[in-house]
This record gives C-alpha cells, sequence and structure tokens, in this order.
C-alpha cells in the first residue's frame, strides 16, 4: 500500500469523491501531518510551528461545520502506532461528520472557510482524509 499525503486534492479526486453517487451523512476522517514551520503562500513572516498554523484553523472551522449542519467529533495528537507500519507517523488525528457531500461542498468553498484556509495550507504538510460510513457490525 502507498500512502501520499496530500493538502489540496486534484481535480480528478475531487471529481471521483463527489461524483461516487453515494450520499448521506459520512464520518471523515483526517491524518494530518505538520510542517515544523508555518509557510504562507503569501510568504508572510511568521514564527508560528506549522501545528499552530492549523490551530488557528481548528479554532475557526467548527462555525463553517457547523454552518452545514456538520459536527466535529473527536480530536487528539498521535502518540504511538501498535499495527502497520508506516514511514512517518502522523501527528494528529480529527474526525467530522457531516450530512450530505453537498454539505461538505458547499463548506468547502465557502468565503468564511477559505478565508482560514490559509491557515490550513500553511501549517499542513500533508494530510490524508478518509470517507466512512456507519454500518452495523456483524
Amino acid at each position: 500500500m502507498q500512502v501520499v499525503n496530500q493538502t489540496i486534492p486534484s481535480q480528478e479526486q475531487m471529481n471521483e469523491f463527489f461524483g461516487s453517487g453515494e450520499d448521506g451523512p459520512f464520518v471523515m476522517v483526517n491524518l494530518l501531518k505538520f510542517k515544523t514551520k508555518a509557510e504562507y503562500a503569501d510568504n508572510r513572516e511568521t514564527d508560528l510551528s506549522g501545528a499552530e498554523a492549523y490551530a488557528i484553523y481548528g479554532a475557526a472551522v467548527g462555525k463553517c461545520i457547523a454552518d452545514v449542519g456538520g459536527t466535529p467529533g473527536f480530536a487528539g495528537q498521535v502518540t504511538g502506532l501498535l499495527l502497520g507500519e508506516v514511514e512517518e507517523n502522523w501527528d494528529m488525528v480529527a474526525l467530522v461528520e457531516y450530512p450530505s457531500l453537498e454539505a461538505f461542498r458547499t463548506m468547502m468553498t465557502s468565503p468564511e472557510y477559505q478565508k482560514i484556509a490559509v491557515h490550513r495550507s500553511a501549517g499542513l504538510a500533508g494530510q490524508l482524509n478518509i470517507k466512512t460510513k456507519a454500518r452495523a457490525l456483524g
């Protein structure tokens, strides 16, 4: 299994994700890897670490999630790996439930989200977004 962290999905990935035909509530699992030092696209000078820049985004994104009917869930620092192997572990895991793909898309394209996303981009070295859907076990 090849793992590639990214910060922005390609158009092909967006088309596949939003065109899957599957809709309804889902939980997005976010595996986050931070830059050592935040790097803003506008080249602003900063002493922020990547984690600190992402925390600015994290403090504001909750409103964007709520505005589309979503619910932030668990978020926490990755402290170890029991099973499997990765070259480098992620720094944080965050779960967010969205009511639909359209709600998620609405959030991502909203002016409010776009305004705060600069901190996300400045702080992230890479990320995996894993869409999950609840199902009964057994």
